[in-house]
């Protein structure tokens, strides 16, 4: 057995709280947009343009264009990072309001927080549903559904359906059963047409996926896991290689004393240390509260991760469930 890092046990905010703006649960679409900062940003395309070297003139690029937005200080921001087509289709933030108020009518979902990231380039708007889970019978989760917009065509418009472990704030967004967590619509022309019953489809895939992941989560906690057998299982998946330098082979064993301090010590595994859960919840925290990140704001860029990019976690399932 190896001789692991204590990680502190501390209580975390969640992924959505740590870059979004508080909103009032009793707040309307409209409200949640202009409190959250979305509002009036005239998002559209842009020409882009390139410099004709024999004359220097600025030339448009055909089916090139840059994604731009007005600014607070009345100035315009590229929001793409790469040029986009003729046939990107620009979804305005307030062409939320009409899915995001059904949602808050037929689901009785209360709104939550909103925000921005990566310079406004995505966008999102989360509620809380109501009721939640227990898994085990005590183990509390509370499922949030976020609306994402992205502005610089690296996505569609998403919805997901995004459980939330109050124990230790783990966002639990991956695949579950067979459905994923995410709901995509492509930003082309009839994108905006039939938000309403767009978002009822939704929430009917976003009830079929929460009964999955209550199904696989039970799975989780009645299987039993000594500390050795994870040991085994995360040291063969994140060791080094044979030939790995030593800076890497001290990263990767960092990385694995750290996951094993949360499942074998920290008290977010309370009750639930010996299973597969509590391994699943590990590897979780450590991703989305522990894991390192470039930038000067680490807690921001793990957030994001949490939100945004989903593999770690599900690969951590599909170990859980191996067991």
């Amino acid at each position: 057995m190896s001789k692991f890092t204590t990680l502190a046990s501390a209580a975390h905010l969640t992924a959505i709280e740590t870059i979004g703006t508080r909103l009032d649960d009793n707040f309307t679409a409209e409200e949640a947009l202009r409190h959250g900062g979305l509002e009036g940003w005239n998002v559209r395309l842009w020409p882009h343009l390139a410099t004709d070297p024999a004359t220097g003139r600025q030339i448009a690029v055909p089916d090139s264009n840059d994604v731009v937005r007005d600014t607070e200080d009345g100035g315009v921001a590229v929001l793409s990072k790469r040029t986009v087509s003729d046939g990107f289709t620009v979804i305005q933030n307030e062409a939320h309001i009409e899915f995001l108020n059904t949602l808050a009518e037929e689901s009785g979902a209360k709104f939550e927080l909103a925000g921005a990231v990566d310079g406004g380039r995505r966008v999102f708007v989360s509620m809380k549903l109501q009721g939640g889970l227990l898994i085990g019978g005590q183990d509390q989760i509370q499922n949030s559904l976020v609306a994402i917009n992205s502005h610089d065509g690296s996505m569609s418009f998403t919805l997901a359906v995004m459980p939330i472990r109050y124990a230790c704030s783990n966002l639990l967004n991956t695949k579950w059963g067979k459905l994923d967590n995410m709901i995509r619509i492509r930003h082309t022309s009839g994108a905006t047409k039939g938000m309403v019953e767009k978002a009822r489809r939704a929430l009917d895939i976003s009830f079929d996926y929460l009964e999955e992941f209550q199904v696989e989560a039970e799975r989780m906690i009645n299987t039993t896991m000594t500390q050795a057998k994870f040991e085994e299982i995360i040291a063969k998946e994140y060791g080094a290689p044979e030939d790995a330098a030593d800076a890497t082979v001290t990263r990767c064993q960092n990385k694995i004393d750290e996951i094993m301090s949360l499942y074998a010590e920290a008290d977010t595994q309370e009750g639930y240390r010996g299973t597969a859960w509590a391994g699943f919840n590990a590897l979780t925290e450590w991703a989305d509260h522990y894991a390192p990140t470039r930038g000067d704001d680490r807690d921001r860029a793990r957030a994001t991760n949490a939100i945004f990019q989903p593999k770690f976690k599900e690969r951590a399932r599909e170990l859980m469930l191996g067991v």
